[in-house]
């Protein structure tokens, strides 16, 4: 790759397809995501793969139980990938199936290319097969005839195979390695892979014959034989961009980074490195092996019921805060441990009262202060020049760890410049500066200092939370969209234009509460048990006409003002736009929505209904919401629309 070109390549490991997706492979997409998007903040032209393992033994043999063929099988089932990465905001650029065409094809001719220069040959071969895994042992590696992968039952093998020559590549790999220092990190994986090395390095057994697997691709040269899927799977960061001539020339090759889970760095660190010698082709700068996530300090298993379901996380929290917790929680490389307790912290802490609260109380300030308007910046102290440098420092160091993959270390720089922001306003007093006129000059210039630290702050955590960073500058009224700003934008402190109109919206991250925590917590405790559900009602009401039905005139509504009514635990006062006229609107939903999480929102509201009064209050009105118990779940649409458009 041409280092002038500005080009970035970053792979995930291509997910087995018969997995539910769970919160390991969402840590690695997520974190391939922070550095595209990274990189594409600092002016690369990025290529993001992902993609799904589709052949092999166990994929024919949940298709065949399921009555289905393995075609069908799989069809089915990619989609679940699919869809969670669109949940948590990934950018991939492509998402490849080892099951297309254009993978095979690819796939064919490399080992046809191997075949003819003697790089593959025939043998027979004696050894302890695990199903499971998909893979040979021999009998030194089972002395206990069980997998030393999965730990499950073996059975004894014998038949003829394929190989590749991987044994020849030995010390050249070894050599490779050690001369190479960010081949492999993080360091203590490099250190297992040169220990698994130090033993003799024995040929792949690249294939398996139809007869006992005809889900795979066919090898080109023995019709009879389909390609061992570790062998067929591997290849998909090269069939992405084409044949072999093809990934010569793409700017992409070699890949920047394949982030894979420790637990298949050997195949990547071994088989890989072997194959890519073998058809002349570079090396990938970097195969980062991350760690584990454990639940509670179990390992996560679907018989100890406590498998981490990454949709219902984002239901519950949203993606910006599952993918900020992931990437805070633990150092890139080691294990972790999930637990909602500690999810719970980290909002309240991190993102509730530290980041929340520093955008809450300067747009409040600057609104109260100054008309909504960004202020200009008077003259500069001491303190002033201190967050000044603390923010350029921040910056430089971010960078550097987020080129390192180090995003626990990038995200705890981003919050020291939050820590020392909300210090700088506590220091300053701004609410004591307002009351004098002759003071004014320096208020303007902490407040001003206070929107600034938050747009460099938004920058920072895009590649962490999108939606948030975006949601962020819009509020402090920067339109423009984040990765047009470009890394660029924090080489120089005040690119806060002074004057722009702020646009403060609903709290950001909103606290969770004793009570809302205990209940997640309980429900976390359950596992995926199935919740005891209620009985739906019967539907006893009297029939109406349809008639009488279009009677009813339902509107979109934007809430622009909320707060609760005074000695009521259950109503809100609202403000609803409905496009040609602003409503008083008065709702039973205290108990769910706190007023600050209502504003903005879009409803949907009877808009002929006749006037009532609720505690001496007109409401001119009726929201529509669901309810199960006490918890109650205002209607909207999936798609944004206009105040005032009618719902039909």
């Amino acid at each position: 790759m041409n280092e002038t070109k500005k080009t970035f390549y970053i792979t995930t490991p291509i997910y087995y397809v018969n997995d539910v997706p769970h919160i390991g492979h969402a840590y690695t997409t997520i974190a391939a995501d922070i550095s595209v998007r990274y990189k594409k903040l600092d002016g690369y032209q990025t290529f993001f793969l992902t993609g799904t393992d589709e052949h092999g033994q166990k994929v024919q043999q949940a298709a065949e139980k399921n009555g289905v063929s393995p075609k069908e099988h799989v069809d089915s089932l990619h989609k679940r990938f699919k869809d969670l990465w669109v949940r948590f905001d990934i950018m991939n650029d492509d998402f490849i199936r080892t099951t297309e065409d254009r993978h095979k094809s690819v796939v064919t001719d490399i080992l046809k290319d191997l075949f003819e220069r003697g790089e593959i040959y025939k043998d027979t071969y004696e050894g302890w097969y695990c199903m499971p895994c998909e893979r040979f042992w021999t009998e030194k590696d089972v002395p206990e005839k069980l997998c030393p992968e999965c730990k499950r039952s073996v059975e004894n093998i014998s038949e003829s195979n394929y190989f590749f020559k991987m044994g020849n590549y030995q010390d050249w790999l070894i050599e490779y390695i050690q001369s190479n220092e960010d081949f492999i990190k993080p360091t203590s994986r490099k250190n297992e892979v040169l220990g698994f090395l130090k033993k003799p390095l024995g040929n792949l057994c690249i294939s398996r014959p139809k007869e006992r697997l005809p889900w795979g691709i066919p090898l080109p040269f023995d019709q009879d034989y389909v390609t061992y899927v570790w062998f067929d799977a591997l290849i998909n960061y090269i069939s992405v961009h084409g044949s072999v001539n093809q990934i010569k020339e793409t700017p992409y090759w070699p890949a920047s980074h394949h982030l894979v889970g420790k637990d298949i760095l050997t195949t990547h660190a071994v088989y890989w490195s072997t194959m890519l010698k073998a058809m002349g082709l570079e090396l990938p700068k970097n195969i980062f092996a991350h760690g584990w996530w454990t639940v509670n300090g179990q390992k996560m298993s679907k018989s100890l019921r406590n498998v981490v379901e990454p949709n219902l996380l984002v239901d519950q929290f949203g993606s910006d805060v599952i993918r900020y917790f992931l990437m805070r929680e633990v150092p890139f490389g080691q294990d972790g441990d999930f637990s909602h307790k500690a999810l719970i912290g980290r909002i309240n802490s991190d993102l509730a009262n530290n980041l929340g609260n520093l955008l809450s109380r300067s747009l409040n300030m600057i609104k109260k202060y100054c008309d909504g308007k960004i202020p200009a910046s008077d003259t500069t102290d001491s303190s002033d020049e201190k967050l000044i440098a603390k923010a350029k420092k921040v910056v430089s160091e971010t960078f550097a760890h987020l080129d390192q993959l180090a995003y626990n270390k990038a995200l705890t720089k981003t919050w020291e410049l939050l820590d020392a922001a909300n210090l700088y306003i506590n220091d300053s007093a701004p609410w004591n500066l307002a009351k004098s006129d002759e003071t004014k000059g320096r208020l303007h210039t902490v407040l001003y200092n206070s929107a600034e630290t938050i747009r460099i702050a938004a920058i920072l955590l895009y590649p962490f939370m999108p939606k948030s960073a975006e949601n962020m500058l819009r509020q402090i009224g920067i339109e423009t969209p984040i990765l047009e700003l470009g890394t660029q934008s924090l080489q120089n402190w005040g690119g806060l234009e002074a004057g722009t109109q702020t646009n403060p919206g609903p709290q950001l991250f909103p606290r969770i509460d004793e009570k809302q925590a205990a209940k997640i917590l309980v429900t976390a405790e359950a596992g995926d048990k199935e919740p005891e559900k209620k009985p739906i009602e019967k539907i006893e009401s009297e029939q109406v006409a349809i008639d009488d039905f279009f009677k009813i005139d339902l509107r979109i509504g934007k809430i622009i003002e909320a707060e609760k009514v005074k000695k009521s635990k259950k109503l809100v006062k609202l403000k609803v736009d409905i496009g040609i006229e602003t409503r008083q609107v008065v709702a039973g939903i205290a108990a769910s929505y706190e007023p600050e999480q209502l504003i903005g929102r879009k409803i949907i509201l009877v808009a002929n209904l006749k006037p009532a009064k609720l505690m001496g209050i007109e409401s001119q009105g009726m929201v529509l919401a669901g309810s199960d118990d006490d918890k109650i779940v205002l209607a909207g649409f999936d798609q944004q629309l206009e105040p005032g458009t009618r719902v039909k």
